[in-house]
């Protein structure tokens, strides 16, 4: 997972761009997908930076490709493939006007949108959904609206535990795992991985069908092919 903030990446903390990167770079370490989010907070400043990171990731990477960021209509879909995008990430678009992943789904496919859910967990234990960069609270329950994304077409579900973004301590794995449970289709987790027993946490106690890391590789010379050979070791099936 990539994140960027004007056209520039950005490692965030807590959803907010939190150190900015001079130069953009790609992943050649055998990563099995990649992920990139527009964060940019002014809609006019967004469009053609992004389209550009898109673009160049598309034309440099030769394994599947997400983009998002902003997605509130099928002309934004259109866009994002027309870059050069495998799939598109759905996320306050959809909590707005949740009908939005059907269309999308039915027009290019189920497997073409995935649906991000950020959630806070409160001081009572109960999980809420967030929209808007994790500023808006919704009043939804990501397990049910999960359920509802995956009943409208989604193809896969991002969660994410906002408190947990940027402070390598670990995923929330009752988080994932409440969601893995409720649905059918691959949920894929992100937000706090700091080491590769916390991959192997994500997988088996939090159930997800992958684990996503945006900050992990800012602070290590540690490739993604040294975190495959730690799961294999583990018995966990990796792609190398």
């Amino acid at each position: 997972m990539l994140t960027f903030n004007n056209g520039v990446l950005f490692r965030t903390k807590l959803f907010t761009p939190d150190y900015r990167y001079t130069l953009n770079f790609v992943d050649a370490w055998s990563v099995d997908e990649i992920v990139v989010l527009d964060i940019t907070r002014n809609e006019h400043e967004k469009s053609r930076q992004f389209a550009d990171v898109v673009s160049s990731f598309a034309t440099r990477c030769f394994v599947p490709l997400a983009a998002g960021g902003g997605v509130r209509t099928v002309s934004d879909v259109r866009n994002f493939l027309s870059y050069g995008a495998d799939k598109v990430i759905v996320n306050t678009g959809a909590l707005e006007r949740p009908e939005l992943i059907t269309e999308i789904a039915k027009l290019f496919g189920a497997q073409c949108v995935v649906t991000s859910i950020d959630a806070k967990k409160h001081k009572a234990g109960i999980y809420e959904v967030y929209g808007a960069f994790g500023t808006r609270p919704t009043g939804r329950d990501p397990v049910s609206w999960a359920r509802e994304a995956e009943e409208r077409g989604a193809g896969e579900i991002l969660i994410t535990a906002i408190d947990r973004d940027g402070y390598l301590q670990g995923y929330d794995l009752d988080l994932c795992h409440a969601v893995a449970e409720a649905v059918n289709v691959p949920v894929l987790i992100l937000g706090g991985a700091g080491n590769w027993k916390h991959f192997l946490e994500g997988f088996e106690h939090g159930r997800a069908s992958a684990v996503c890391t945006q900050n992990i590789y800012h602070f290590t010379e540690k490739s993604i092919s040294s975190a495959k050979r730690f799961l294999s070791d583990e018995g966990v099936p990796v792609r190398f």
